[in-house]
């Protein structure tokens, strides 16, 4: 590998666009003849529609159409299963909300779309459905999980795991604890909030979307609306990020699709912020129970881990909360069991590190209490009991260096410096904590398709039907191209989310670098065999000779012996436009190792006790993804979810109204996240082992790690700081302040 454009930082090559305005986003596309769209929602959690009166709204000026259960065409429904997802991704169809919209009077949650008003202006539009009134039938909801867990139990949900004897182990340990902590929804709430913009031209769907994954997108329209693949085309060169929330097509894509058809008109829908919070997902609450015991020297002998997660009446979902557990640590007797109780509330779904980020702040919470329990200092405990394989699968890391990863921080932190007494560090009036947590995720590779096209102007463009969610994937794919040519980066065009393109992985799971930069590496190297083949041609710069004699050189060019020529020489001596080559790469296939990530936060927390101001003040983190292909992109990953995890761990909680079901701080101006003066000082280590256990690059995913575990470290630290444990997120000062 070149020493100048793998493993070294660039500067995001799509970064002008951005700033400069260039960058058009799915809300961004102005039509001819466009229509706006604006949803009437419901104002109850359960029961049915009665009637719809909108003879007012019908008047009101610029007014096309009003939509609903009574006046929407027949929709067909997709297929949406989990089943062997990773293995079909490039054929999926999957969205989280079954239900098409409109599809009868059935209300199933607060803020779900019952009538959709198309005016000539947004704000037509909306003035509109304001006056559009319905009437209800209401029934009884459930508005919360504790209340559907009393009332309508919980049904198992999938990825539980069980070996030995976990029981009898507990009770035999010489060390007990059994503790249950608690985690609220969650919303997502990017800055680019959902949008569609469709338009129908000649029996073919076009649009502009707000999407993780335009191919899936592109799938479940096809099926939706009876057609053919190729009669979609989705759209989504720039998102304004999505945090999972735009993984899978919403109600309001389909709806948006059907009111271009029906007034032949093209038609863009904005989801307004405050049903951010109702009909595009969340990640749902929490209740997790551990129990953890050690024998006399605290080494782990038993560990359970029963989750409970709310989902819709709708649908299920599962949040995977035990995944981790089940490997992270070394213990012969474990259960992990998952399971969901019905809400009425949208349909929940994956949000950055789903299942890890709320189970990680419960087990190293709880490993701290057990570390407490048996007399043995937190770090000390986690480097005893760290697992040296996967014991869950039976199979050795595919690479795991969590030990150095604990050493490194460790001494970058001074946690050794500090005094275990809680409550005797103080610096001035404030009390300081120390706090430390693991974090965990899964490492993929899959299924994806790139074409790589060398120009007889001297560059290069990549296309790939794959999104760029604000990560940095335009830069890896240019750096991949760049390697592998000589080309110069800025000689390299990347194009992106176009479902017509060859195509690509979604945006989540943390899988899109490991698994893209095989992709492209291949539609490369054959580009490059045709364009050597070219080069022995008659007028040739190389003619009659052995094609696989030509060797590589700097800025583009092919060279044997004294002799070099530049890529457009090539071609232009064959009066050529390009050499292109398309490449599937079909993903990992390696089963005989566990491949995950890891990594571990070391967080200073300060609390004022006069003032009852609690900040964190310091946070370093030591991330194991294997090759760190930009350290620049991939340190502001780490660094943007770190925020994201104090978000968690003192702001984050959708608050619903016990009445109605409906959030309530369903704005920024009340649903709090961490702001610049949130920020504290943060120190990114990032290990540089390349995996090639996984690909040939080494790399494995680094977008979810950094979230995993913060909130736990932060917990962990306000504990030694105060001395009260706080096991139901957020840690609020009226928390500590009550626990007085």
């Amino acid at each position: 590998m070149s020493d100048k454009i793998i493993g070294v930082p660039h500067r995001r090559v799509e970064g002008r666009q951005k700033v400069s305005g260039a960058a058009l986003y799915a809300a961004d596309h102005h039509l001819d003849g466009q229509l706006y769209a604006y949803g009437v929602y419901s104002t109850i959690a359960s029961g049915r529609v009665v009637a719809i009166h909108e003879d007012e709204a019908r008047r009101m000026p610029g007014v096309v159409e009003i939509l609903h259960h009574g006046n929407f065409p027949r929709l067909h429904r997709t297929p949406s299963g989990n089943k062997n997802l990773l293995q079909n991704i490039l054929a999926a169809s999957k969205v989280d909300e079954h239900r098409l919209p409109f599809e009868d009077d059935r209300v199933y949650y607060p803020g779900q779309f019952v009538a959709l008003v198309v005016a000539k202006t947004f704000e037509q539009a909306r003035a509109a459905a304001y006056r559009v009134r319905v009437d209800y039938q209401a029934e009884e909801a459930i508005k919360s999980l504790q209340e559907a867990l009393r009332t309508r139990g919980a049904r198992a949900g999938g990825g539980g795991h069980e070996r030995g004897e976990p029981e009898p182990a507990f009770q035999q340990g010489a060390h007990r604890i059994d503790v249950t902590y608690t985690t609220p929804v969650e919303t997502h709430n990017p800055m680019e909030m959902h949008a569609t913009t469709a338009h129908w031209r000649d029996g073919r769907l076009f649009v502009y979307e707000s999407s993780q994954g335009v191919v899936n997108h592109r799938n479940v329209l096809a099926k939706v609306f009876d057609l053919s693949p190729d009669q979609v085309e989705v759209l989504a060169p720039y998102i304004g990020s999505g945090f999972g929330g735009k993984l899978w097509p919403w109600p309001h894509s389909i709806a948006a699709c059907a009111a271009a058809r029906v007034t032949q008109r093209p038609v863009q829908l904005v989801v307004p912020r405050e049903q951010m919070f109702t009909t595009v997902g969340h990640r749902p609450e929490t209740r997790q129970r551990l129990r953890l015991a050690t024998d006399a020297q605290g080494k782990l002998v038993s560990l359970r881990h029963e989750s409970y997660n709310s989902t819709s009446t709708l649908d299920n979902y599962t949040e995977t909360c035990g995944a981790v557990t089940q490997s992270l640590y070394s213990c012969p007797n474990v259960l992990v069991s998952h399971n969901m109780s019905p809400v009425n509330r949208g349909t929940p779904t994956s949000m950055r590190a789903p299942g890890a980020a709320p189970g990680l702040f419960a087990l190293e919470s709880a490993i701290d209490e057990m570390a407490l329990a048996s007399g043995v200092d937190p770090l000390v405990f986690r480097q005893v009991n760290l697992a040296s394989k996967d014991e869950s699968l039976d199979l050795p890391w595919s690479s795991n260096h969590l030990p150095e990863a604990i050493e490194k921080a460790a001494e970058r932190f001074g946690w050794h410096q500090r005094n275990p007494a809680v409550g005797a560090m103080r610096d001035g009036d404030e009390v300081i904590g120390y706090g430390i947590g693991a974090c965990n995720w899964e490492a993929f590779q899959v299924a994806t398709d790139a074409r790589v096209i060398l120009r007889s102007d001297g560059s290069a463009l990549v296309q790939c039907g794959l999104q760029d969610i604000g990560t940095g994937t335009y830069t890896v794919i240019a750096q991949t191209v760049s390697e592998l040519t000589g080309l110069p980066m800025e000689r390299v065009e990347v194009q992106l989310g176009n479902s017509s393109f060859p195509p690509g992985a979604l945006s989540g799971g943390s899988w899109v670098t490991a698994s893209m930069m095989p992709a492209v590496a291949g539609a490369t190297r054959q580009a490059l065999d045709t364009l050597r083949e070219y080069a022995v041609m008659n007028n040739g710069p190389f003619a009659g000779g052995d094609p696989q004699s030509l060797e590589l050189g700097e800025n583009g060019q092919l060279r044997k012996g004294d002799v070099s020529a530049s890529f457009a020489d090539v071609l232009t001596r064959q009066r050529l436009s390009r050499a292109e080559a398309t490449y599937h790469s079909g993903g990992s296939q390696n089963d005989k190792y566990s491949f995950r990530s890891f990594g571990v936060h070391f967080v200073e927390v300060r609390w004022d006790p006069g003032i009852s101001h609690l900040r964190v003040s310091r946070v370093v983190s030591a991330i194991d993804v294997g090759k760190v292909v930009n350290p620049l992109a991939a340190r502001n990953q780490v660094e943007g979810a770190i925020i994201m995890g104090i978000g968690m761990s003192l702001f984050e909680a959708a608050e619903h109204d016990p009445r109605d079901g409906l959030p309530v701080n369903n704005n920024f101006a009340e649903y709090m996240v961490p702001v610049h003066g949130d920020q504290p000082d943060i120190d990114v280590l990032l290990l540089d082992y390349p995996d090639y256990q996984l690909g040939e690059f080494g790399a494995r995913g680094i977008g979810e790690i950094g979230v995993t575990g913060l909130a736990a470290a932060v917990a962990n630290a306000v504990y030694h700081a105060t001395g009260r444990r706080v096991r139901s997120l957020p840690i609020t000062k009226e928390k500590l302040m009550a626990a007085r």
